[in-house]
């Protein structure tokens, strides 16, 4: 364990960062190593891509696959592949390598594979926990991004609890850089105070078909000047307040920029709703941080 990096959790104040800018950096989260080993285990999940046709995950479609795509919907509690747009040709064939093919794999990585399981239920991740003052701190749902050289993709500007709504103690993002992550790369950009200003819309499940999401208002458009580069080095990570609107542009540069992030809610005295996508089960409970096991 980091001693070094707990005495910063709790000298840093990093809650009181986090409640007035909207997120916070903790450097030196990782080794360097231990970003190797979490690429390495990235890298060998593109060596088992599945013989299904592939789903691609976009943010920036008009008409989003994951609001209708079975594949989407039922990945809670599994180890699922979603492709960049621009991976496939029009007849849905790779035209790239698969290693590079990807946009991300989730979401029970953090359940399921033994790697991403010992780092997200580290001991340096429940004394970061403790530091936020997080009671029954539980993972809902976790995912390795790959934002590939020349074809990662764009993340449009959003707040994650559009996605995984709880009141009144909002989700939590922990995103760990297993590399450099620059502006030319694709490195998060953050609108800072944006926070403060509510739930600005929701995705939530149809009452028309329990399996399909819409969303509940269109797209707000954020002046382009709200927003400020977070460029961070390997190892960094991010704490993300769930409120927090936030983007990262496409990913033009020749090199690429991997990611593990994974989101935490508060199980004691907060409400986690029953119109988001993601919902427990039994082969996917939202499991307490601090009494969970690192082995699978």
């Amino acid at each position: 364990m980091h001693d070094t990096i707990l005495n910063q959790f709790f000298d840093a104040d990093i809650g009181a960062k986090l409640e007035r800018d909207g997120f916070a950096v903790v450097e030196g989260f990782l080794r360097e190593a231990e970003c190797e080993e979490l690429v390495a285990a990235g890298l060998e999940l593109t060596r088992g891509l599945p013989d299904a046709p592939p789903t691609v995950f976009s943010t920036t479609e008009p008409e989003q696959q994951q609001l209708r795509d079975k594949y989407f919907m039922e990945s809670n509690d599994k180890i699922s592949y979603f492709y960049e747009k621009d991976a496939l040709d029009a007849d849905g064939k790779l035209q790239v390598d698969p290693s590079t093919s990807l946009n991300k794999v989730g979401h029970a990585l953090h359940l399921l594979h033994p790697i991403f399981r010992c780092y997200t239920y580290s001991d340096r991740v429940k004394a970061l926990c403790r530091a936020l003052q997080l009671a029954e701190p539980a993972v809902v749902q976790s995912m390795y991004i790959y934002k590939n050289p020349g074809i990662g993709g764009e993340v449009v500007p959003h707040q994650d609890i559009s996605y995984l709504h709880t009141e009144p103690i909002p989700p939590i993002g922990f995103w760990i850089a297993l590399e450099d992550a620059t502006i030319q790369n694709g490195c998060l950009w953050m609108a800072r105070g944006s926070h403060k200003s509510g739930v600005h819309r929701r995705m939530i499940r149809s009452p028309e078909n329990r399996n399909k999401c819409i969303y509940d208002k269109p797209a707000p458009v954020y002046p382009e000047s709200s927003f400020t580069p977070v460029p961070v080095s390997k190892g960094t990570c991010i704490l993300i307040h769930g409120n927090v609107v936030h983007r990262s542009a496409p990913n033009r540069s020749g090199a690429s920029r991997h990611a593990y992030t994974f989101h935490v809610v508060e199980r004691k005295g907060n409400n986690y709703s029953e119109d988001n996508w993601l919902q427990e089960g039994e082969n996917a409970p939202f499991l307490n941080i601090y009494t969970t096991s690192q082995m699978v």
